[in-house]
């Protein structure tokens, strides 16, 4: 079986320009292509791994896991503490963690404004 090299999540969000602000300024993904007129969808990227961003519209809404203390999606970094500090100074709390767990990574979990909750952990072997 073939392995796909990469999955792209796609989420559903309220307010795009909160939300490119949000994965930007406080996640460390990079090079916005915004699309739309007005925008209603962008991606993004952070270490070669792409983000999708789509605009609600009409009487669709975001469905995030977070509210159920659910991961949406773990992003894998290599320098946890880096991550830690532009949270930090972003203003935005670390709603768990950090933790070590039992399959060896570190990990903190942080929610986006429309409540997903993105997990970052490093590897610790």
């Amino acid at each position: 079986m073939v392995r796909p090299p990469s999955v792209t999540p796609v989420l559903l969000v309220t307010d795009l320009q909160r939300s490119l602000d949000f994965y930007i300024r406080v996640l460390g993904y990079e090079d916005p292509a915004v699309h739309g007129d007005p925008p209603c969808f962008a991606m993004i990227n952070r270490d070669g791994l792409d983000l999708m961003l789509s605009l609600a519209e009409g009487s669709s809404k975001p469905h995030p896991n977070g509210a159920h203390g659910v991961w949406d999606f773990h992003l894998r970094v290599s320098d946890l503490a880096a991550d830690m500090a532009r949270i930090a100074a972003a203003g935005v709390a670390i709603d768990r963690g950090p933790t070590d767990t039992f399959y060896e990574m570190r990990e903190i979990e942080v929610l986006d404004p429309d409540g997903y909750r993105i997990c970052l952990g490093q590897d610790l072997r």
